[in-house]
């Protein structure tokens, strides 16, 4: 039976990703050489929900059950603002600028897309809810100095609003992953004040 590596998620307007790229610009300019691994611009998204690998013959009862999940959901703006990385500063593991929606309806949704997919048979996720937009990874064989040295310019680092966008649908996506990093395909949209 054929799987496939699948995920929810909101992708991200043009201007997002480019203010995510000039952002990307300046730290590789100012952090230790090779000691992030970069995520490419135009794979980022929010995800709202990792599925992992999913029978092909599944894809339609989840695309229905994000249906059921978006159903009462309007079109809402969120913003991309803030820089920084998971677990912490003093031990930075991923690079992230954070996702800001004051509303609350980014975290009702995502609940909605949980509670769904989790009547499917997915389980839980553990964790809170923290939207961020990853923009690289700490390669595993930094110095311990270097590592140091990109926590802390991360924590200086000022990165107020990137920008905007407003958000009207989210996606069902589908990730193959390649040698030069994992291509995206979108499954299903579900479009936001349909319902």
């Amino acid at each position: 039976m054929k799987e496939i590596r699948a995920f929810i998620a909101i992708e991200l307007s043009k201007e997002i990703r480019e203010a995510l790229t000039r952002l990307q610009e300046r730290l590789k300019s100012r952090i230790p050489h090779r000691s992030v691994r970069w995520v490419r611009v135009e794979g980022i998204h929010l995800t709202l929900k990792f599925l992992g690998d999913v029978p092909a013959s599944s894809i339609d009862g989840i695309s229905q059950a994000l249906e059921v999940a978006c159903g009462g959901f309007e079109p809402f703006t969120l913003e991309a603002a803030g820089l920084g990385c998971f677990p912490n500063s003093r031990r930075p593991r991923v690079l992230w600028v954070g996702v800001r929606e004051e509303s609350g309806v980014l975290n009702r949704l995502q609940k909605s897309v949980e509670d769904e997919l989790a009547r499917l048979g997915f389980e839980r996720e553990r964790r809170s809810f923290n939207p961020h937009l990853t923009l690289g990874r700490v390669q595993r064989r930094v110095s311990h100095n270097d590592r140091q040295r990109l926590g802390e310019l991360i924590a200086e680092s000022e990165v107020g609003l990137l920008d905007s966008m407003r958000v009207p649908a989210v996606k069902l996506m589908r990730s193959d992953l390649q040698p030069a990093g994992a291509v995206y395909t979108a499954l299903a949209r579900v479009a936001l004040g349909s319902g």
